[in-house]
């Protein structure tokens, strides 16, 4: 007769042993006596884990596609920051009886000997109109209207000059001449960097306290369709910790899956248009749109801020569910320690 052994926890570990199957198929094939497969504690079936997948994987697909959009705007504008930063521009307005070609060359040289400059060069009659053709129309003369001529200044980044005293020096010794060092427009560039990292960091916050909310909601329920299970196993002496890694393994993998593939949705999104503009380079559309919007090649920053958002998900679902189950078991705990306080409507 078979004696079936008897489960003890071992002391001072809180832990259940890990049983070894006796039985099994002998050789012939039939079935020997003994202890059974023990199933998981946490069954996958009584985890709502497509659902829960699908809900992460568009959860990090949100996270990720505002992490990777926060990356490459702030790519573009230092992009452009360092370009607008890298000139400066003197403009002299016509008037009557003014040399203009005199001033230009006289511009040109308080600019070139100014410490801080590395060179300053002319912008010509034809480039002027160049620059007008696309508002003005084809056949402007610049004779006919009163358009101011620029010479532009170029900035040493490393050692930049003074520019209030080199206008002060320009509009001492030119007359009707100014300079404009972009200043304006870099104070706009980084106004709009910050406004959008912050609207960024709000998606991803929201994002993530949805995410919270909805592992909370899924872990109870597992709970709820293993509540029996869980009071079993703490009234035979299991440790909440040991409770709390089986439910925190299966969300573990479904968190990974759903981070996962949200991610990698995100970078196909990021890379498609990246490709697009690969392949069609050179193309008045790709000129248009590389002039509009800049390259949508994503930095390899962007990609590792996405898996940085991956694992962050990840970790946030197997550490939340893990606070729940401690929570829930505690609240057995309470309650079988003061019986009045259970609901038996």
């Amino acid at each position: 007769m078979n004696e079936r052994p008897s489960i003890k926890i071992k002391p001072g570990t809180g832990r259940l042993p890990r049983l070894k199957l006796t039985g099994g198929k002998s050789a012939g094939g039939a079935r020997v006596p003994g202890l059974r497969v023990l199933a998981p504690i946490v069954p996958p079936g009584n985890v709502t884990g497509q659902a829960l997948i699908l809900v992460i994987a568009i959860m990090s697909f949100l996270a990720c596609l505002a992490v990777g959009a926060v990356s490459l705007v702030n790519k573009s504008a230092e992009t452009w920051q360092s370009q607008i930063a890298r000139e400066a521009t003197i403009q002299i307005r016509p008037a009557d009886d003014f040399d203009m070609d005199a001033a230009l060359q006289k511009a040109e040289a308080i600019a070139e000997q100014f410490p801080g400059v590395r060179g300053a060069r002319i912008i010509g009659r034809e480039e002027t109109v160049a620059l007008l053709e696309p508002w003005l129309g084809s056949g402007l003369g610049l004779d006919e209207l009163p358009v101011p001529r620029l010479v532009v200044v170029t900035i040493d980044e490393a050692n930049p000059p003074d520019f209030a005293r080199l206008s002060a020096t320009i509009f001492e010794q030119v007359p009707h001449a100014s300079l404009d060092d972009h200043r304006a427009w870099v104070d706009r560039l980084v106004g709009m960097a910050r406004t959008t990292t912050a609207i960024g960091v709000t998606i991803l916050a929201l994002v993530l306290c949805a995410l919270v909310l909805t592992v909370i909601f899924a872990t109870r329920g597992a709970m709820a369709g293993n509540q029996h299970i869980i009071e079993v196993l703490h009234f035979v002496g299991a440790e909440t910790g040991f409770i709390a890694r089986q439910f925190q393994k299966r969300f573990l993998l479904i968190g990974l899956k759903g981070a996962g593939i949200g991610g990698a949705a995100a970078s196909f999104v990021f890379l498609t248009p990246a490709a697009w503009q690969a392949m069609t380079r050179a193309t008045p559309l790709n000129d248009q749109a590389t002039a509009l919007f800049g390259r949508f090649l994503l930095p390899w920053s962007g990609y590792l801020w996405i898996a940085i958002v991956i694992a962050v998900i990840a970790a946030m679902t197997t550490l939340t569910s893990r606070m729940t189950v401690i929570r829930s078991v505690r609240e057995i705990d309470r309650l079988r320690a003061d019986p009045s306080l259970l609901d038996f409507n």
